[in-house]
């Protein structure tokens, strides 16, 4: 063996020891998590939920960011462009895989620049009207829209959010024609569409139940594939008749896409364990969600496969890129 070869090693297995202890040493210092949507979202709602249990077990505060705007863009993209050492995380929802087809020159690269970690919950999307609608039924929301084509409207938070994708998904599967009207969150589409000022919104059930529990809102049915664990009197929009309509809503962690797998290792594994605890999973129930037991690797090929099979949605819903 050479003397040069004999000293290259002599220095990996020094560094190999300090790379380890990095590892090891994390949380050192508090984390920020950045959630790019107003507080009181679903998404929002899920993170707080979760670091609540998750911060102690890290004996390190957690300290969430809201960023809302641009289809979250603007949160995913501050993320992006942070630092890849475990301390700045990203929580989002399933229109995180929407964005790379609905916004022209993103700031960062969707797949590239940040990799998931775990999905939080699955959130259930519940069609919702007010009760001065006289709507009971997906049958009779789909009569009215088609006895007056462009007439009716719907909620969203944001063009291409997982709420508007969902309501896409609905129109475009019930063959009517209704008119989109974005908003930066749950609660300032709810105000809308509680006061009848905006027809119906698939909104997380989360933000819904307690509206639904006083007889402010009226749900027709759920808009994931499956029904709602917390709602499981209500159909599907597939049930209801609308073929092609389901759209599954979710909450995921994520990171940079350089931070060291060993960070991402023991994020997954403490989210994981704060997730079971019998805590979390009441309050979780509570608000309607439902696991996703994914590693980082299931989840980030789910993440693949969403991205894919949103453009081609985007591209039947006529969704132009901002």
């Amino acid at each position: 063996m050479s003397g040069k070869l004999a000293r290259s090693i002599a220095v990996l297995a020094l560094c190999a020891p300090h790379v380890g202890a990095q590892a090891q040493a994390w949380p050192a210092k508090p984390i920020r998590i950045i959630v790019p949507f107003t507080p009181g979202s679903g998404t929002d709602i899920i993170a707080r939920t979760v670091t609540e249990r998750l911060s102690p077990q890290l004996r390190q505060p957690i300290v969430i960011e809201n960023r809302p705007g641009a289809g979250g863009t603007i949160g995913a993209a501050l993320v992006a462009k942070s630092g890849p050492d475990g301390y700045t995380l990203f929580v989002h929802s399933s229109s995180y895989t929407v964005t790379p087809s609905t916004y022209k020159d993103l700031p960062y690269d969707t797949l590239r620049d940040l990799t998931g970690v775990v999905p939080l919950a699955l959130l259930p999307n519940v069609l919702v009207m007010a009760p001065s609608k006289g709507i009971r039924s997906v049958k009779e929301l789909v009569a009215a829209a088609k006895a007056k084509p462009g007439s009716l409207n719907s909620a969203s938070v944001g063009i291409g959010s997982a709420t508007h994708l969902n309501a896409e998904r609905f129109r475009l599967g019930a063959g009517i024609e209704t008119v989109n009207i974005p908003f930066k969150g749950s609660p300032e589409a709810l105000t809308e569409i509680v006061t009848g000022r905006v027809d119906f919104y698939f909104c997380p059930v989360n933000a819904v139940l307690p509206l639904l529990k006083d007889g402010k809102l009226v749900a027709l049915a759920v808009g994931s594939t499956r029904r709602s664990l917390a709602l499981p009197e209500l159909p599907t929009t597939l049930e209801a008749g609308v073929p092609d309509s389901d759209y599954n809503f979710w909450v995921g962690m994520f990171a940079p896409a350089k931070t060291p797998r060993e960070v991402v290792d023991r994020l997954y594994g403490e989210t994981t364990k704060a997730l079971r605890a019998a805590d979390v999973r009441e309050k979780m129930a509570r608000l309607g969600a439902e696991p996703m037991d994914y590693n980082p690797e299931r989840f980030n090929a789910y993440l693949r496969q969403e991205i894919a099979a949103n453009a081609t949605l985007v591209k039947a819903a006529g969704i132009k890129a901002q």
